[in-house]
């Protein structure tokens, strides 16, 4: 305890050196955990047991939702297929196919359909509400959080407006970034006139089925016609829909690895600094019989303090910045939730704790070897 408290009293006597380096540590460490939440999100997607049970049937050769449209009675078709047990017609609109932090998609589905093939449980609302309503709509907690929308409210995007029935929690971060009306009133909206044609179809497999046999079926089956499709897993779907996107976060990784070396680099610095500023106190704490290992172990107490102090406030605040923020990037009608998970404050502050210490280590070991006489002298 008298270690600790030594400890203290020194960063305490350098205050504003101690403070200016755990706030750029933090300043590292919350731009590392924002970027690692994007990458938790995107392997959350892709984990997600859902995603792998089922297909989306999109018209080939299409990309942004927009520009697709399938007959609506190809799910009548498909469902006769061998495995399957539903499918799902999607009306597919959103404010924007680019990459963006605010993009608005909505779902329209067969209110009875989406029931059964959603799980979601509602922070205010109820289903019945929404299902006898043709213009009624539910929103996810995420979207509802970004735009301030309550229940009861007439929410509008472009010429879209829809009056808010739910919210809705789900236990997939990503889901909660949709709104899902009814699939005629998206098929009827204002200056669109696509009844008898949807966006996309989402095939629910039976278990035990085969995505990939199934998958080629129906694509073989309407490869010549009226309009060809393109069938794909819903995980691989939503990865080819984020395209670049899923590269630039991947590039983004190597940001996130440059700002624990500039942890690295502040701590090792600041330490190096006070170990030079005192090295007479070293020399002082020797002859009263201190031992060379203790001298390095209390500067590397030091530097690992204040990389660790760095990384609280930075990971913390970063975490209660995602959690308030509901932050979500999205792509052709695909989103990607900043999820502020619990494994990536551990990794957060086990990498503060692992950088305080490889910082420590050189100006610990040059504090510890340092000659006696000679430091007292210099002094």
């Amino acid at each position: 305890m008298k270690l600790i408290a030594y400890i203290m009293k020194t960063l305490w006597g350098h205050r504003a050196r101690t403070m200016l380096t755990v706030a750029g540590s933090a300043v590292a460490l919350f731009v590392f955990c924002f970027i690692q939440s994007i990458q938790e999100g995107m392997n959350d997607l892709k984990q997600r047991q859902e995603a792998r049970g089922s297909l989306i049937v999109f018209q080939a050769n299409k990309f942004c939702p927009a520009t697709s449209h399938l007959p609506q009675d190809y799910d009548q078709q498909i469902s006769r297929l061998k495995g399957v047990k539903d499918v799902i017609p999607i009306q597919v609109f959103t404010n924007n196919c680019r990459a963006s932090l605010d993009v608005v998609v909505f779902y329209g589905v067969p209110p009875k359909k989406l029931r059964s093939a959603r799980d979601f449980e509602f922070v205010t609302g109820n289903w019945d509400e929404f299902e006898t309503h043709q213009d009624a709509a539910i929103v996810g907690q995420a979207v509802a959080s970004r735009r301030k929308i309550k229940v009861g409210d007439k929410f509008s995007i472009g010429d879209l407006s829809v009056n808010v029935a739910g919210i809705y929690r789900s236990d997939n971060p990503a889901e909660e970034n949709y709104i899902y009306s009814h699939l005629e009133f998206l098929q009827r909206r204002q200056g669109a006139n696509l009844v008898g044609t949807v966006t996309q179809l989402e095939v629910i497999l039976k278990p035990g089925a085969d995505p990939t046999q199934i998958g080629a079926a129906i694509d073989e089956r309407y490869r010549k016609g009226p309009v060809e499709t393109n069938t794909r897993a819903k995980g691989v779907f939503q990865a080819k829909s984020l395209g670049d996107l899923s590269q630039l976060i991947e590039m983004a990784h190597y940001l996130g690895l440059a700002c624990v070396g500039l942890v690295l680099a502040l701590v090792a610095t600041t330490t190096l600094m006070s170990v030079e500023d005192r090295i007479q106190e070293h020399a002082v704490l020797r002859t009263l019989g201190f031992s060379g290992f203790k001298v390095f172990a209390l500067v590397l107490a030091e530097s690992t303090f204040l990389s660790v102090a760095g990384g609280i406030l930075g990971v913390g605040t970063a975490l209660v910045t995602l959690k308030l923020s509901s932050l979500s990037v999205g792509a052709e009608a695909v989103t990607v939730a900043f999820i502020p998970s619990l494994h990536l404050a551990w990794v957060g502050m086990l990498l503060a704790c692992l950088t305080g210490i490889c910082a420590g280590i050189i100006p610990a070991s040059y504090a510890s070897r340092a000659e006696i006489v000679p430091a007292l002298r210099n002094a």
